[in-house]
């Protein structure tokens, strides 16, 4: 029998991404699940990351590094800049400068290797907290940088960015991860999530989260503090 095509899935070990990961896995992929040490205030995602990834069974599970906490610029990766704990308009504190492109182009460099050409993301527009990586027409205009940019794209492999989740309500993504067995009680979504990875109920991720619970009318399992 031949292998089932190969898939990255950046699994960052919150609401989201655990989704991804289990809708990639049910349509048949193999699963080479890419978390990523960006220089983020507390670990705890990443713990999150490697239960998810065991869990829904990924074929592989790497953490690689990325020093994000070097440029700083967010309140995600400088212990300087408050996390925003009352919402605000237009593009939060909380906003990584090129995060998504540069876990993309992780993505994109380990799909090479393996011999992958589908990537998976969660990124979501609809309550993506206004960053400008989350929206359509970035993973449009990085899809074609793939092509471009590498030596598979360039000799005829076709890469195609997977965004599930970018149209969808937090209640809607809830749904779909209980429907394909997503434990979300083993995600992290909290920026300041502590050491146990208890949640702050504070933080527009935790004010998403619970908002996406109470409308999928299912009980929230997250830890808070």
């Amino acid at each position: 029998m031949a292998e089932p095509a190969r898939a990255i899935v950046l699994l960052s070990g919150g609401l989201d991404s655990a989704t991804v990961l289990a809708m990639a896995r049910s349509r048949n992929y193999w699963c080479y699940a890419l978390s990523v040490a960006y220089g983020q205030r507390h670990r705890a995602e990443l713990d999150a990351a490697q239960r998810v990834a065991a869990h829904l069974g990924a074929h592989e599970h790497r953490i690689m590094r990325v020093d994000l906490a070097g440029i700083g610029g967010s309140a995600l990766t400088d212990p300087s800049v408050a996390v925003p704990e009352i919402s605000q308009p237009g593009i939060p504190a909380t906003y990584v400068p090129a995060r998504n492109t540069l876990f993309l182009s992780l993505a994109l460099g380990w799909a090479e290797v393996v011999g992958a050409n589908d990537i998976f993301i969660g990124v979501n527009a609809v309550d993506y907290s206004g960053y400008p990586d989350c929206r359509p027409a970035f993973i449009e205009e990085f899809e074609k940088l793939a092509q471009l940019a590498t030596k598979a794209g360039i000799e005829g492999a076709r890469f195609k960015i997977h965004a599930p989740l970018i149209e969808m309500s937090k209640a809607d993504i809830i749904q779909a991860g209980l429907s394909l067995g997503v434990d979300f009680s083993a995600t992290v979504s909290c920026y300041q999530a502590d050491a146990e990875g208890r949640a702050c109920a504070k933080c527009d991720s935790c004010r998403l989260r619970a908002a996406g619970f109470a409308a999928a009318n299912t009980p929230d399992p997250t830890r808070y503090r």
